[in-house]
């Protein structure tokens, strides 16, 4: 069994910071690609940022600039760091890896962490 759990949501004012993380536990052999994805009310699910295993990184332009991803992989952890937030970033935020377990390599999912960008 593999999971992700996420944390570090919460609500913030314009211009404040939050700092994501989401730990992968179980039986995990190898973590690749890592990823935070998220999703506003009324609006399909967006991939936010990306890192590979060898720490490449990517962003969807909204984001760049502001929300560096990282990765610790000795605690098979993705972190983002929310800067500058906007109302605009209000969604629920979810981490994604592609982990191989038990010789099988799928893609997980965490439960989700909400962020609420507000005044």
């Amino acid at each position: 069994q593999v999971q992700l759990v996420e944390s570090g949501g919460g609500l913030v004012q314009p211009g404040g910071s939050l700092r994501l993380s989401c730990a992968a536990s179980g039986s995990i052999s190898s973590i690749y690609d890592m990823r935070w994805y998220r999703q506003a009310p009324g609006k399909q699910r967006e991939l936010v940022a990306a890192i590979s295993s060898g720490g490449i990184t990517s962003y969807t332009d909204s984001v760049k600039g502001r929300f560096p991803i990282s990765r610790d992989n000795a605690k098979n952890t993705v972190y983002l760091e929310m800067n500058s937030l906007k109302p605009e970033d209000t969604a629920v935020y979810y981490c994604n890896a592609d982990i191989m377990s038990s010789s099988f390599l799928r893609d997980y999912w965490g439960q989700g962490t909400q962020v609420t960008v507000s005044s």
